[in-house]
């Protein structure tokens, strides 16, 4: 099987990486931020159009608000520090996620973002802030629904890829590998319509200790898996 086009990452066990080191949650989260540094550079090198990363879900806002005021100024952080990094390397940013009563300097940030590195073409980085996917299907069923209301579209067009269409990764293709670290095997409302025929690698390390080797180790166990979207192997049809 050749690589996958588009990895997605849910970067978990931050808190824990800082407690069993005895020191404070936002010391993982800053380690975390150096991790998804190295994370978003590895699959440039290794090639991989599209990498999305889990940054910030809607549930995280039930956080102690000093751990939320935390993991915001590291957003803030990561964008203005790297920013002209990802913009130099060809590197395209897009975030997912519901905007509506973010911060206005989060999300201007974020729209900076997205529109200084609009042109490239080298690699996609999805940022995930703010991101539910059950609340990304309702947001897209509503507005199909107001596309019908307003004589836009008619019901029998929608279609698992219409439907595709309105939600916030519309044009990003689905992701092929869901990797998910801290030993924790499932989705966390993470792409549930986009990763129906994901394959999914589980890795037991905190996410600030996710390095080069475990990209490449995901990569290797996803190249010796056959996908069958609900089909059979070639073998199996054969005999």
């Amino acid at each position: 099987m050749p690589k996958p086009t588009h990895i997605a990452i849910i970067m978990d066990g931050n808190g824990r990486w800082a407690k069993a080191r005895g020191l404070p949650r936002v010391a993982g989260h800053r380690a975390g931020v150096e991790a998804l540094r190295q994370a978003v550079r590895n699959a440039g090198d290794f090639g991989i159009p599209f990498l999305t990363v889990y940054a910030f879900s809607s549930e995280n806002w039930s956080r102690p608000a000093s751990e939320v005021s935390d993991l915001m100024g590291l957003l803030r952080l990561f964008i203005r520090r790297d920013l002209a990094e990802l913009h130099h390397n060809g590197v395209k940013v897009r975030a997912i996620g519901d905007r509506v009563g973010l911060e206005p300097d989060i999300r201007a940030m974020i729209e900076e973002a997205e529109n200084l590195t609009a042109g490239n073409t080298a690699m996609t980085l999805v940022i995930a802030f703010n991101y539910g996917g059950r609340d990304e299907i309702a947001r897209a069923a509503k507005k199909i629904a107001s596309a019908a209301e307003k004589g836009l579209l008619s019901p029998d067009a929608v279609t698992p890829d219409a439907f595709g269409a309105f939600l916030d990764t519309g044009g990003i293709p689905d992701p092929d590998l869901v990797i998910r670290t801290s030993g924790e095997q499932r989705l966390s409302n993470f792409m549930l319509w986009q990763a129906a025929y994901s394959e999914f690698v589980f890795l037991p390390c905190y996410w600030p200790d996710f390095g080069r080797e475990h990209l490449s180790e995901a990569i290797d166990t996803f190249m010796g898996r056959e996908r069958r979207y609900g089909g059979v192997a070639a073998r199996d049809a054969a005999s």
